[in-house]
């Protein structure tokens, strides 16, 4: 099983993505790692220097191979990969989508302090979510199989959440589900 998450920068994709590996026994991928480990640098550095389009080509290149290794894994994306037509396609046809959806308040409260994201170096970074949120929430509905509510339950009730999910579609044997459900992070 490839499932893949997407969702508004600051959603949970990354944190909810290694839990909700772990739990079912497969590893986790972040497509923001795999770019900067072929750039040999940070997205924030690529995207000053290229722009964006320049780290939409990349960002799409990196999401094709991931797809297409074999083998189960979690895969969080990037806030924006969902920007790309080519990215929806590849991500829909070959996993199975979370929309990690949060209220660009909630992100608000969680990202103020984050200076590493380009896209919220901005005067007014909440107008600046609110924006993005109005242009990328039906393009992350479009692209998701499921649609989990993030803006308020902790982490391991987003995986909970997850997991039944999975389970309820037929998608996840329960018995794959390691011990650790319900369990405190380590």
């Amino acid at each position: 099983m490839k499932l893949s998450l997407v969702g508004m920068p600051g959603g949970g994709k990354s944190t909810v993505g290694k839990q909700l590996a772990r739990q079912i026994g497969v590893p986790f991928v972040d497509s923001d790692h795999e770019i900067e480990h072929r750039i040999g640098g940070s997205i924030k550095d690529f995207f000053a220097r290229h722009g964006e389009d320049a780290f939409r080509d990349l960002e799409t290149e990196v999401i094709a191979d991931l797809v297409a290794r074999p083998g189960d894994c979690v895969l969080a994306t990037g806030g924006g990969a969902v920007l790309r037509e080519r990215n929806r396609e590849l991500l829909h046809a070959n996993t199975t989508v979370l929309y990690l959806r949060s209220t660009p308040e909630d992100l608000f409260r969680r990202l103020r302090h984050d200076t590493t994201r380009p896209l919220l170096q901005v005067k007014d970074p909440l107008a600046r979510l609110r924006e993005l949120h109005h242009q990328r929430d039906p393009l992350y509905r479009r692209c998701a199989h499921y649609v989990l509510e993030s803006s308020r339950p902790a982490v391991q009730a987003l995986v909970n959440m997850a997991l039944m999910q999975l389970e309820l579609a037929g998608l996840l044997d329960p018995g794959r589900v390691s011990a650790t459900v319900g369990a405190e992070p380590q």
